[in-house]
């Protein structure tokens, strides 16, 4: 994929201080992602030499769909279906073994996440790097509102790689905090929600909870569920 499409400035995603931050990061290479696909890489045999041996999965699909005219999809699909059906039924004996393997490698690689996982560490990198040599932006770092479960894990498996150990000491803190602060918050707006369906709290506040579902998982999963439910529901 070209560097220009997938190059996005930290600070850029950092300045709205809304949500997570690393969550953004990959929501803004994915719509980059899948709108070039669709659009000016459509045509070009490299890309679609890529696309046809990995696919996508149903996830990225579903956002081609979205940013793709029918047109352009179809163009995807018919040399994608192509390539898929040489590898499950070549000329000649089947071999049973060979084709199992290809649908399970079908099942397992997408063309966007692949290249998401490869630029999420790249600017991952990028943003321990800055965090590291820019006093401003650690300070914007520490404004986030939260860091995700997912992208904790990750943010602190790249700094271990990057930082020394004092200033990774000192990442890591910070870090920690902006996660374990609203996961905190997360708990004790979950725990309200359910104790709103108490008849003890008949009349009460629902304060910040009526949403604690969604936020928790959007926490949990790095991923806004698309099922939204009524908060002020009798419980099922």
């Amino acid at each position: 994929m070209r560097e220009d499409i997938c190059s996005i400035p930290v600070n850029d995603v950092f300045l709205p201080q809304d949500g997570c931050p690393f969550c953004r990061m990959r929501d803004m290479l994915e719509d980059r992602m899948a709108t070039y696909i669709t659009g000016a890489a459509m045509m070009e045999p490299d890309i679609r030499i890529e696309t046809n041996r990995l696919g996508f999965c149903k996830e990225h699909f579903d956002q081609i769909l979205e940013r793709g005219s029918r047109l352009s999809v179809a163009l995807i699909l018919e040399s994608l279906l192509a390539e898929v059906g040489k590898e499950l039924f070549p000329e000649g004996k089947e071999n049973v073994k060979k084709t199992v393997q290809a649908v399970h490698s079908r099942e397992e690689h997408c063309f966007i996440c692949e290249n998401m996982e490869m630029n999420m560490k790249n600017l991952t990198r990028n943003t321990v790097k800055l965090w590291q040599t820019d006093p401003e932006f650690r300070a914007l770092y520490g404004k986030q509102p939260y860091i995700c479960l997912s992208h904790y894990g990750e943010v602190l498996e790249t700094a271990q790689k990057v930082l020394p150990k004092k200033e990774f000491l000192a990442f890591e803190e910070e870090t920690a905090r902006l996660a374990k602060n609203y996961l905190t918050e997360l708990n004790g707006d979950v725990t309200h929600f359910c104790r709103m369906f108490d008849y003890r709290s008949a009349g009460s506040d629902w304060g910040n909870s009526k949403d604690a579902i969604e936020r928790a998982i959007t926490w949990l999963t790095s991923r806004v569920p698309t099922v939204q439910q009524n908060s002020g529901e009798k419980n099922r």
